[in-house]
């Protein structure tokens, strides 16, 4: 009897020999926890009080909604036409302010003897167009009060002639002026020398000028030669003579200006004598090219 209870009690479910073999490592066993075994922890309980409420939605702040309002861009054809327009006058604003200071920026950088100089011919030259204007209004009146106006008109028109003339070179010319006596002994002063001379007594008022034997007119060049100066191919020697006609109280002191042609040419080595007169001839002449096929239709 006693054998058959030990069976049993070695096949009762739950139960194991002492003699049987155990679990194996890291296997936890199916049935009741045994003496000395650490049990399984249990799984966390669910709280029994009321559920904490989530916290509310944070409201977006005001530079937020103006960045969402400005950021993805969202531009209408209206918005992009002015958009564009006010581009192009941006643009056109910033060049002129550049151009005007790139102006501004070249006289400010010059010296004083040449901002003299500048101030010089703008005043020669604003005093010579009164001057013309005032000329032109008289004629204009002569022309409408005079009881014969094909005869003042004729009249006007030989004045013109002879005033283009002139300027031509093809016509003899006397009047107060100035004689500009150039000397050169180290034979220094070049062709572009005599040329700034020309265009400062051009600036100063001159109507006719002539060099040694040579008419100066508006195509006039200067070259070096291998023997001198040519002035529109005639070699000029030296001394160099300007027979000028004009104002000579606008003629010397564009010539005497700090900086001028006077002291250009001293520091060339080379002297300058202005003198002075109520009388100065201008009588080398250019030939007169006649027109082959165009002739006056009053005639």
């Amino acid at each position: 009897m006693s054998d058959e209870r030990d069976d049993e009690r070695d096949h009762r479910p739950g139960t194991e020999s002492a003699s049987g073999p155990g679990p194996e490592p890291g296997e936890t066993p199916a049935g009741p926890t045994s003496p000395g075994r650490i049990p399984a922890e249990p799984p966390p309980a669910e709280p029994s009080g009321p559920t904490a409420p989530e916290p509310a939605l944070r409201q977006p702040s005001g530079r937020q909604r103006l960045l969402a309002g400005l950021w993805p861009p969202r531009a209408s054809r209206a918005q992009l036409t002015v958009a564009v327009l006010l581009f192009v006058l941006g643009l056109g604003l910033a060049i002129q302010v550049n151009t005007t200071s790139d102006n501004g920026g070249t006289l400010r950088g010059a010296r004083q003897e040449d901002l003299v100089r500048i101030l010089t011919e703008v005043d020669n030259r604003t005093q010579r167009l009164e001057d013309e204007k005032r000329g032109l209004e008289t004629q204009r009146t002569e022309l409408q009060s005079s009881s014969d106006q094909a005869a003042e008109a004729l009249k006007q028109t030989r004045q013109k002639e002879q005033q283009l003339g002139i300027l031509a070179g093809t016509v003899a010319a006397e009047g107060p002026g100035i004689t500009l006596t150039v000397t050169d002994p180290h034979g220094a002063v070049a062709a572009d020398s005599l040329l700034d001379t020309l265009q400062e007594l051009r600036a100063a008022g001159a109507e006719a000028i002539q060099i040694n034997a040579v008419r100066v007119v508006a195509d006039t060049y200067f070259t070096d030669g291998t023997d001198g100066v040519l002035i529109d191919g005639h070699r000029v020697s030296q001394p160099y003579v300007f027979e000028v006609i004009g104002n000579p109280q606008d003629l010397e002191p564009a010539l005497n200006i700090p900086g001028g042609v006077v002291q250009t040419l001293e520091k060339e080595q080379a002297t300058a004598d202005v003198v002075r007169s109520q009388k100065v001839v201008v009588d080398a002449l250019r030939p007169s090219n006649q027109p082959d096929y165009a002739r006056s239709s009053s005639r």
